[in-house]
């Protein structure tokens, strides 16, 4: 199976329509990829919402959003499912015990946590986020989940930027991508 092959061409068509390219955008030669028109639209975004939970109902146990828009399309998944939502935050952004894990950028390092109390042992987690890029946050975020006891089951990504390698940093793990450019 293609990385888009997961969700199927109607919804790929779906969500492409509603994905607005904005060039030049936060600055030059970036091809910025505008997600708002998407979820201003309450069926579209609910037919995303659907499809992701569908394809992992019954195989997870909880879902982890990535600050920030992986909040906004974890929380309904996880809700359509049922079952928990595990932030994964920026450092600081957490009050409390935390667990944590530095990660490369492009351009240096950055740090993500989550509240270990949040992760139950033993349970499956889907990690969902916008985009997939390098694969840095993604791979952090899977390190986190297991560094407190759960198995990562997949990761669900709304736009995979296939020219950038994230799938590599992710080897042995189920991606799926609703769109991949």
């Amino acid at each position: 199976m293609t990385p888009s092959e997961a969700f199927g061409r109607e919804l790929v068509e779906l969500v492409e329509h509603h994905i607005h390219l904005e060039p030049d955008y936060p600055e030059p030669g970036v091809l910025f990829r505008d997600i708002t028109p998407l979820l201003a639209d309450g069926p579209a975004f609910g037919e995303l919402i659907a499809a992701i939970a569908d394809r992992y109902r019954g195989k997870v146990d909880a879902v982890a959003g990535l600050e920030s828009r992986g909040f906004i399309l974890g929380a309904p998944v996880a809700t359509a499912l049922g079952v928990g939502m595990i932030t994964i935050r920026k450092a600081g952004r957490l009050p409390g015990e935390v667990i944590g894990v530095d990660y490369s950028l492009e351009y240096g390092t950055a740090r993500m946590e989550l509240r270990p109390h949040t992760v139950v042992a033993g349970h499956r987690v889907l990690v969902v986020d916008d985009v997939l890029a390098t694969g840095g946050t993604a791979a952090a975020a899977c390190h986190l989940i297991e560094e407190a006891g759960a198995e990562v089951t997949a990761l669900a990504m709304l736009i995979e930027l296939e020219a950038l390698g994230g799938r590599a940093r992710l080897e042995g793990r189920q991606v799926d991508s609703v769109i991949v450019a």
